[in-house]
């Protein structure tokens, strides 16, 4: 198991939602730069936030984000995915490492590695996923560059539950981001990335806050307000 460095393990509720009286500790697994996780950090910093952001853990010892989060009095840990002989084995490493540090959901955060099949459903329902597509579209890597190939005049992110299929799970919450003329795959990327620096610390609130339940395999989500104007791309003739 790796060692944790940094913050003492936070104490933990029995289930993915929080109370009054103790945030919900999370994990947050990145692989690189962990803009995400940053935001969520960010947003975790306000005392009235029902979520605390108590390990982040990569699968890479190089990951820039693990000096952010240590920078940030964040306890942080390493797995390198090419220590184990199987993926079963480095999944049962890191479900180790998450449930030492008493965290009890995590947040997937530009974490580049497929998780195998039982350690999902062992977090099921208390493991969340941002993607930068408007799911169930374009699904996997590379969406920017398809969603211009393909002529779609709104893309945007999503936050879900996440299930053994790549991708796939129920639907907490969407931003959509409209596509321009002028786009290329890098500058759609920064205003999607933009978006999902405000809609995963959202999504993450509600779930913490226990205004989620799952129905069939649809996120039911109780939030106090929705948008009544649709986003139009083009907006004007």
């Amino acid at each position: 198991m790796a060692a944790l460095r940094g913050a003492a393990p936070a104490a933990a509720p029995d289930s993915a939602q929080g109370s009054a009286s103790a945030r919900l500790p999370v994990a947050v697994l990145i692989s690189g730069r962990g803009s995400n996780m940053q935001a969520l950090v960010a947003a975790a910093r306000d005392p009235r936030y029902p979520a605390q952001v108590a390990l982040v853990v990569s699968n890479d010892p190089k990951a820039a984000g693990l000096a952010a989060a240590a920078a940030a009095g964040i306890a942080t840990a390493v797995v390198p995915h090419r220590d184990f002989p199987s993926r079963i084995a480095f999944d049962e490493a890191l479900d180790r490492t998450i449930r030492a540090a008493g965290c009890r959901l995590i947040c997937l955060a530009g974490f580049m590695r497929l998780l195998t099949a039982g350690f999902v459903e062992a977090w099921r329902d208390r493991m969340i996923n941002v993607h930068p597509s408007l799911l169930p579209s374009f699904k996997g890597l590379d969406t920017h560059a398809r969603a211009l190939a393909a002529g779609v005049k709104l893309t945007g992110c999503t936050v879900h539950f996440v299930r053994p299929a790549m991708d796939e799970g129920p639907i907490i919450a969407q931003a959509a981001v409209a596509i321009r003329p002028d786009d290329d795959a890098d500058r759609l990327a920064a205003r999607v990335l933009a978006a999902e620096h405000r809609l995963y610390p959202l999504a993450l609130r509600l779930v913490a806050e226990g205004r989620v339940r799952i129905e069939g395999e649809r996120a039911v989500v109780d939030a106090p307000a929705w948008p009544e104007a649709a986003l139009l791309a083009p907006s004007a003739a």
